[in-house]
C-alpha cells in the first residue's frame, strides 16, 4: 500500500503550476512511482486526465503549457498556418470558437483530453526540405522562454495556403495574403526555396502578384 509522503507532495504542488498538466514521466523524475501517483489520485491531491496523464483537482488547464506537454510527444508539433497567422494578428474573421491548428511532422491522433478543452486539429506536413529537430522558422511565441512552438508568419502563411482546396477556402487565403502587408521577403524567398510542394509555391505566387497590384494596396 502506497503512502503518504508530504515532502514528495509538498514537491509536487511547488513544481506544479497552476493550468499545467504533467506526465508519468514527471512524477517520476519528482520521485512519485505509479503507485504512489494512484494514491495520490484517490485521496483528490492529483487528477487524472489519461493515462499517464495528470493535473491539479479542479484545475483549469492552460493553452501553453498543455501545448509544451504535446510538444514532448509529437515531433515537431508547432502552432501553425491560420492559427499561427492570428496569434501574429493577421485574420479576416473573428471566430466565436477558432479552431486550433497544429502541425507535426509524423501522423498522429490529439489526445481527447486537450481536445475536449481546446477545439484543434492536427496536421501532418512535411511542406519543406528540412528535419523535425530543426524546423525552418519556427519557434516559441514571442521568443518568449518556455512558450510553445510557433511558425514564423511567413511559413503560416505557406501551410495555410498548402490547405487551399482541402480545408482552406481560396477567398479567405487571398484575403489574408492582402493582409499580411509586413512579412519578410527574404524569409519568405528562402521558405519558398524549400517548400517542396509546387502547388503551394504557385499559389503563394500567383496571390502575391494580385495583392501587389490590387487597388486597395495602391
Amino acid at each position: 500500500m502506497a503512502t503518504t509522503n508530504p515532502s514528495k507532495l509538498n514537491t509536487l504542488y511547488t513544481r506544479l503550476a497552476p493550468g499545467a498538466p504533467l506526465t508519468s514521466e514527471d512524477l517520476a523524475a519528482l520521485g512519485i512511482s505509479a503507485d504512489l501517483a494512484v494514491h495520490y489520485v484517490r485521496a483528490g491531491w492529483l487528477t487524472r486526465l489519461a493515462r499517464g496523464v495528470f493535473g491539479r483537482p479542479n484545475d483549469t488547464l492552460a493553452l501553453h503549457p498543455s501545448l509544451l506537454l504535446l510538444q514532448r510527444r509529437f515531433e515537431g508539433l508547432h502552432v501553425g498556418g491560420k492559427s499561427a497567422l492570428d496569434w501574429y494578428g493577421v485574420r479576416q474573421y473573428v471566430s466565436q470558437q477558432p479552431v486550433l491548428h497544429l502541425y507535426g511532422w509524423a501522423a498522429a491522433r490529439l489526445p481527447e483530453w486537450f481536445t475536449e478543452r481546446f477545439p484543434a486539429e492536427y496536421h501532418r506536413k512535411r511542406l519543406f526540405d528540412e528535419q523535425p529537430a530543426a524546423l525552418l522558422h519556427v519557434g516559441p511565441f514571442e521568443q518568449r522562454s518556455g512558450a510553445p512552438q510557433l511558425s514564423a508568419p511567413e511559413r503560416a502563411l505557406l501551410e495555410l495556403l498548402s490547405e487551399v482546396g482541402v480545408r482552406q477556402p481560396l477567398q479567405e487565403a487571398r484575403e489574408l495574403v492582402e493582409s499580411a502587408y509586413s512579412l519578410r521577403a527574404d524569409v519568405l524567398r528562402e521558405l519558398l526555396q524549400h517548400c517542396t510542394n509546387i502547388k503551394t509555391v504557385r499559389l503563394c505566387l500567383q496571390l502575391g502578384r494580385e495583392a501587389s497590384e490590387s487597388p486597395r494596396l495602391s
